[in-house]
């Protein structure tokens, strides 16, 4: 029996109190599960026409277990136990915290930083399948994974097209191409389904499912909560967390997420994108932030934040001001959260559906790899960082000559109720240490920060720093990869791939008028320390003051 709890203070109970009433008379739960467009208004209903699947994709889904369950036992047969997911957003979000949840292991390879993708290739390739995943089926960064894996399989004298799992739209380019090449198992996820809300169809169920997880169980925690949400009442979870989200008056459009113990691992990062990339557009939106217990975007009681505490449902929780706690298990929270944040996105009076701009920065790091211009001079070099701004106009860094003052310049661009994003196109795995500089830049600037690693959240919160208001300032990091790897059959590697999706995201940015510092590290591992050591002297500047 699934078990949901839902408790909110201050901004988040009010946000209830005055659009309940009205959420329950328009009858909008009712009417997002009979699938009706026209909810978010006529600008949105094209879009919305065709991208509501998602409110039956638990009974839609339950077809897919058997064979998932069916090719998991032949490839264990065979000798094949280690899953590698080759996917990008929200083909790889979800998968990852179903599996993390479950305690399986899966390898999700969301990246284009060589160092990563050779140690998922490195990583028991005599035992391994992948899964190539992508809405779309021309996903660039996907399909240069498989490339390299199918080259790798080969040269090992593996039969690739035997260990080749797809999962895709129908009649997608990828769709048509894996069957063409015989790859061993073609899955087709309902197209009426977008990437971020796809959790509980094929994206999300076939990886885990091969990996090892119960995927029937997650489907039937989704289907029990689906039928709460459906109800028209002033009880219903979907429509309070829904209010709170999109509803606070004025908007507290920083949602600082937090785990409390709820026993679900990295659901934040599913929620982030999710949250991000429905609300930020049309100069509006919610931007998830990421945070602990201890952070302080939760500790501060900043006036701009919400803060939503993810609970376990035995929990007894001491809800401080303005904050929401919810529980439940995984299946039920990813219904809970999508319904919810389509009911944000009908108060906020934006379509929850499009991302109208993603394409941009894709479109930019498609240009820079068929131009390949010569680098920009950096403004200066402190050790292993060169220091540039994307912008052409930044005279903010003007007479600056250190990292540490470099990001003090950068920072004093934050506007009142303005935000910090930091993005390290790093290997994430590698690196994870670097996440830490999150939580002293939010104690250093007294204001939100998030932390991203490209190129993965390109493909999430990219969406909110563009179309979103125009009240971030962004931290960008790259760095020179010890060792370069080739694409098969393209005229670019990993790395320049990598290089081309930073620098083309922060020329967009830049063209949208967001301050842009880079920091480049030459040596990666020399870079990543000086860098948290500016950072933790930053913090000492605060606090001095």
């Amino acid at each position: 029996m699934t078990t949901l709890a839902f408790a909110a203070t201050g901004a988040a109970q009010a946000a209830g109190l005055l659009h309940l009433d009205t959420l329950v008379a328009d009858q909008v739960a009712s009417k997002i599960f009979a699938k009706d467009p026209a909810l978010w208004g006529p600008d949105a209903e094209s879009e919305s026409a065709i991208r509501l699947g998602w409110v039956e994709a638990p009974g839609v889904s339950a077809p897919l277990v058997t064979e998932i369950n069916a090719l998991r036992a032949e490839l264990a047969a065979e000798g094949v136990t280690h899953i590698v997911l080759c996917g990008m957003g929200g083909s790889s979000l979800a998968p990852e915290v179903i599996a993390a949840t479950a305690g399986v292991d899966l390898t999700v390879l969301d990246s284009t930083e060589p160092g990563q993708v050779r140690a998922a290739v490195a990583d028991r390739l005599a035992h391994t399948a992948i899964v190539v995943s992508s809405k779309s089926g021309s996903t660039l960064e996907t399909d240069s994974q498989r490339r390299i894996f199918e080259q790798e399989f080969t040269a090992a004298g593996i039969e690739a097209r035997q260990r080749i799992v797809v999962v895709t739209d129908p009649g997608s380019p990828l769709d048509k191409a894996a069957r063409q090449a015989g790859y061993r198992k073609v899955f087709n996820a309902d197209p009426n389904v977008g990437g971020r809300y796809s959790g509980l169809t094929a994206f999300g169920l076939v990886p885990s499912g091969l990996a090892g997880v119960d995927v029937q169980a997650l489907l039937d925690s989704a289907e029990e909560a689906a039928e709460f949400l459906r109800e028209d009442d002033a009880d219903n979870i979907g429509l309070r967390l829904g209010a709170a989200l999109g509803g606070t008056a004025p908007l507290r459009n920083k949602v600082v997420i937090v785990d409390e113990g709820s026993g679900i691992v990295g659901f934040a990062d599913w929620a982030e994108q999710l949250i991000a990339e429905s609300t930020g557009k049309l100069g509006t939106g919610l931007l998830p932030v990421v945070a602990g217990p201890a952070s302080p975007e939760v500790t501060e009681g900043l006036a701009d934040v919400l803060v939503v505490r993810l609970v376990a449902g035995d929990a007894d929780v001491e809800l401080r001001d303005n904050e929401v706690s919810i529980a439940g298990d995984l299946g039920a929270q990813m219904m809970v959260w999508e319904f919810a944040t389509a009911v944000a996105g009908r108060l906020l009076g934006i379509n929850p559906f499009d991302q109208p701009d993603v394409e941009a920065a894709k479109a930019a790091a498609r240009g820079l790899l068929d131009a390949t211009p010569a680098p920009t001079p950096a403004v200066f070099t402190e050790g292993a960082i060169e220091v540039r701004a994307a912008n052409a106009d930044a005279g903010w860094l003007t007479g600056v000559s250190t990292v540490t003052g470099a990001l003090t310049a950068l920072i004093g661009t934050l506007p009142a109720d303005g935000y910090l994003s930091v993005q390290a196109y790093l290997d994430r795995l590698a690196n994870a240490p670097l996440a830490g500089i999150r939580d002293k830049l939010a104690g250093a600037t007294a204001r939100p920060v998030t932390f991203g690693w490209g190129p993965r959240f390109l493909h999430s919160t990219g969406q909110f720093h563009k179309g979103g208001p125009a009240i971030g300032v962004f931290l960008q990091v790259t760095g020179d990869a010890a060792q370069d790897l080739a694409i098969p059959e393209r005229p670019f590697t990993f790395g320049q791939l990598i290089a081309a999706q930073a620098a083309g995201d922060a020329a967009v940015l830049a063209d949208h008028g967001r301050p842009v510092l880079r920091l480049h590290l030459t040596d990666v591992d020399t870079g990543v320390e000086q860098l948290k050591t500016a950072v933790a002297a930053l913090a000492g500047l605060r606090t001095e003051a």
